[in-house]
């Protein structure tokens, strides 16, 4: 039980991680109609930046991200403004394939500034460990997820309350509707990638400050955060979150059993588990466990 429980609380954790990048991707999707191909990039990026604030700025660990997930959300709606906004009324296709051209012109960008080599972030719990009733938790974790829960509540408090939250609900749910009302889409869409963004970069300071370091790779994260959209629903923030705490778990225990359960499956089976979850989710749910039913009348 212990075993379990143990892995249990590191599901949580990294599907902390993974529901803060899949609520960056249906932000963008429930607001564009489009996904994000480049939340990979962004994530990077943002870990990248953290760990300039935080080691060669040496600013206070709180800063850093804060300094970070702006700098990241800069440049999420500086891509907006400067290319997205010119593809308006343009296939959406056409508009995912430049995603994925961003994506492609942050990986070379990122190297070219910091290099190939493993870095580690300068962080205020390193490798500490809290120990309850014969559990090891690890403070990172554990910030990850407190993190996390913060953060999730302040979106979901910002998009009920506030007027811009409103506004962008509005517009996802009948853009004709909000221009009618005189608000500006081209605002809800600017800020909608500045939220993905930032959500993306503190993923990434996430996972960069722990034991791990920071490479490049990191970007691949939001490779596994895909199937924890699709499985909670492309339009659903709720579903975001179960979703990527449904993966982070199954991952999680796939790997902590995988010498007694899955051995025969070789020793990387718990990177197919995601997967494997979304294709089994998608045929008894289609529109995902949270996701709104397309309702067809002819």
């Amino acid at each position: 039980m212990t075993a379990f429980l143990q892995n249990c609380f590191a599901g949580l954790a990294l599907g902390s991680t993974y529901a803060l990048v899949a609520l960056g991707f249906v932000v963008i999707f429930k607001s564009t109609g489009v996904i994000n191909f480049a939340q990979g990039g962004l994530l990077a990026l943002g870990a990248y930046l953290g760990y300039t604030f935080s080691n060669n700025l040496v600013l206070a660990f709180g800063i850093a991200i804060l300094l970070a997930c702006l700098a990241a959300a800069l440049v999420g709606a500086g891509f907006e403004r400067i290319v997205l906004r010119r593809m308006v009324g343009q296939p959406p296709f056409a508009v995912i394939m430049i995603t994925i051209g961003l994506l492609f012109i942050l990986e070379p960008v990122i190297t070219a500034i910091w290099g190939f080599d493993n870095l580690q972030v300068r962080n205020p719990w390193n490798i500490n460990t809290v120990e309850v009733g014969g559990l090891v938790f690890g403070v990172k974790d554990l910030w990850t997820i407190g993190l996390t829960a913060a953060v999730v509540v302040g979106f979901f408090l910002f998009f009920k309350f506030s007027p811009l939250g409103l506004a962008m609900r509005v517009t996802a749910f009948d853009p004709e509707a909000a221009l009618a009302q005189g608000i500006s889409a081209k605002k809800v869409y600017a800020v909608s990638w500045a939220i993905a963004a930032a959500l993306a970069a503190l993923a990434g300071i996430a996972m960069a400050a722990g034991p791990g370091g920071l490479s490049p790779s990191i970007g691949f994260i939001a490779l596994a955060a895909f199937p924890a959209m699709i499985v909670g629903g492309m339009d659903s923030p709720a579903g975001a979150v179960l979703g990527g705490l449904v993966i982070g778990l199954a991952e999680a225990l796939t790997r902590g059993y995988q010498d007694q359960l899955f051995s025969w499956a070789g020793d990387n089976v718990s990177i197919i588990v995601p997967y494997l979850l979304m294709i089994v989710i998608l045929l008894i749910r289609p529109y995902g466990l949270l996701g709104t039913k397309d309702v067809r009348r002819v």
